[in-house]
């Protein structure tokens, strides 16, 4: 599985990776991004506060209908470039200072709203973190995609995608293979160690998913790919 960002991707891309036998899923953030071509869509009453330490993006209001078609378009995107399925970010803008008064309910609203959406178009669709949400949310989502779950100790948030059959790919950013491949080992996730910078530089791989998680192969560890 290749995971790459939906505007930086070309279709020809998508279809090389395809003749090579690659999944791939189209990354899109759910907030304002000021550099991204639809950036002009959003309207001044829809964007809220700045992310922290991410110049030029947004929290929005996901309780807007003008953010709901922003990113059914962006899925149309993902449709016609051939995406096998997407990863939006940020889908936890309520746990934030947003901007806007936002509430569990209104975030699980919007969530299975992009699931819906997604598998209306026939893309795969992951929960991008989200842990707190993750057992309401698991029915909806064919997999769930986290960052740094092993480095603070929340990797078992997501059993219960593993329980239903679900994939769980997860990329640490601290750590070595010896220190982490076997805890994701024990809990079935497929991983990566990578730096911060996520080039497609990667530090480890740790146990390759399989259907029935990692059972095949207890883990598998490649330092320096």
């Amino acid at each position: 599985m290749y995971d790459i960002d939906l505007y930086d991707a070309t279709a020809s891309l998508i279809s090389s990776l395809h003749s090579k036998g690659r999944v791939v899923i189209c990354y899109f953030s759910t907030q304002f991004e000021n550099w991204r071509p639809d950036a002009s869509s959003f309207t001044s009453a829809v964007k809220g506060s700045a992310l922290d330490g991410w110049a030029g993006e947004n929290y929005v209001d996901i309780r807007s209908n003008v953010i709901r078609n922003i990113m059914a378009a962006r899925l149309d995107l993902a449709v016609s470039k051939g995406c096998d399925g997407v990863e939006p970010d940020n889908v936890d803008g309520y746990t934030a200072k947003s901007g806007f008064p936002l509430t569990s309910a209104d975030q699980i609203s919007f969530n299975t709203f992009l699931a819906s959406q997604a598998h209306a178009r026939g893309l795969s669709i992951g929960l991008k973190n989200d842990l707190d949400q993750s057992v309401a949310l698991q029915p909806y989502f064919d997999w769930a995609l986290n960052e740094q779950c092993n480095e603070y100790g929340e990797c078992s948030m997501l059993n219960n995608f593993i329980s239903a059959g679900k994939a769980v790919f997860n990329a640490e950013y601290s750590g070595s293979a010896a220190s982490v491949c076997p805890k994701m080992a024990t809990s079935k996730f497929s991983a990566l160690i990578k730096g911060l910078d996520l080039t497609a530089s990667i530090k480890a791989q740790c146990c390759t998913y399989q259907s029935n998680g990692c059972a095949a192969v207890p883990y598998r560890c490649i330092s320096s790919l």
